[in-house]
């Protein structure tokens, strides 16, 4: 298992280089680049930006047709292309830039936001937290809810507690997370009805000031919204999953000769099918963590005003900070790929039967 983890461990290294290889090419054929939207701010605030440009100085030299390069810039001061050009390092060849963004981003140095006065893995590891504990605890709801449902309802085939459960996640899998946020804010958050859980934020604004049982408790006050919003949506398809495992194993011969050698069903529940059903559940979540922290997170994190990684990369990608922007996709990649691999351990720890260095599944 070592030997496997080793191994993982090390294709995660040209896993991380040729997503990132791919997205350096996207940000760079895509219209519109930090250059242009220093450009666009010199209309409204020329005098912030050049004091912004005077830290950013180096000693290297611009293009000569600076000015032809840039829409709108024929009427600028090619001294100020250059500047520009020079603290953003676009006055570097392609292959360059890709080198130089490379070695950075291998050694975690992700540079300084072109438009925040802030370092980027300071930013970075500020959002982490947000991100990574909604994606938790969502999962962890999901998980905690929908394994002893599709149990229930395994259990129970056919009959109406089945399909009304049935009916139930299939409903609130067609309904998006965000306008389940959306009717929880307005029933539960001061909207129409109740005024019980805050609106914006992780903690309050006197966090710091509270004991450790206070805050701990404003945490969960506050989480509590966001995570119902993103697990809601994601119960119906582990709920089934679960259920046409259990359901799988339950018709299997060796459950039948259990309960032929007199075996209860709640004993052979528990006894024979439960691990070998909840190993084909269990390999979902690093997928349904994934998910979380991809997928619904943003709209969540946009919705409750949660400084989380997602609305950072979405902030980026409007304005154009490539640091911040490579910052975050790498983190969320490489974050997917750790919680891939947690996924195989957990396997293992379930069943241990399994022998990832054998090859074997």
């Amino acid at each position: 298992m070592a030997r496997y983890v080793l191994r993982r461990l090390l294709l995660m290294i040209p896993t991380l280089f040729g997503i990132m290889t791919v997205n350096f090419l996207i940000m760079q054929l895509a219209p519109g680049g930090p250059v242009e939207r220093f450009l666009s701010e010199l209309t409204g605030g020329a005098s912030d930006l050049e004091s912004r440009l005077s830290d950013g100085l180096s000693d290297s030299t611009a293009s000569p047709d600076a000015t032809s390069i840039y829409r709108g810039a024929e009427r600028l001061p090619p001294e100020l292309l250059e500047e520009i050009e020079r603290m953003l390092g676009f006055d570097k060849p392609l292959h360059e830039r890709f080198v130089d963004t490379m070695v950075r981003l291998a050694t975690f140095d992700f540079g300084k936001s072109f438009f925040r006065d802030a370092r980027v893995v300071d930013l970075v590891l500020e959002r982490i937290p947000v991100s990574v504990s909604l994606g938790l605890w969502s999962t962890l709801l999901i998980y905690l809810v929908s394994i002893p449902l599709g149990m229930r309802m395994a259990a129970r085939r056919g009959g109406a507690f089945d399909t009304g459960a049935q009916i139930l996640t299939l409903v609130t899998s067609a309904i998006p997370a965000f306008l389940i946020a959306v009717l929880l804010i307005v029933f539960f958050a001061g909207g129409r009805f109740l005024d019980w859980f805050p609106l914006r934020g992780l903690v309050s604004d006197d966090w710091s000031s509270l004991s450790w049982p206070a805050r701990i408790a404003d945490y969960l006050w506050h989480i509590t919204l966001p995570t119902l919003a993103m697990a809601i949506g994601g119960f119906g398809p582990l709920v089934l999953m679960t259920r046409n495992a259990f359901l799988d194993e339950l018709g299997k011969t060796y459950v039948m000769a259990a309960r032929a050698r007199g075996a209860s069903p709640r004993v052979a529940l528990w006894k024979h099918v439960f691990r070998n059903a909840m190993l084909i559940v269990m390999t979902g979540l690093p997928g349904a963590l994934i998910g979380m922290l991809f997928a619904s997170g943003l709209l969540i994190e946009v919705i409750f005003s949660l400084d989380g990684l997602g609305l950072l990369g979405f902030e980026a990608s409007l304005g154009r900070d490539y640091p911040l922007m490579f910052a975050t996709i790498y983190t969320l990649t490489l974050l997917g790929l750790l919680v891939n691999l947690a996924g195989d351990v957990v396997s293992v720890l379930i069943d241990p039967r399994i022998d990832f260095a054998a090859g074997q599944r």
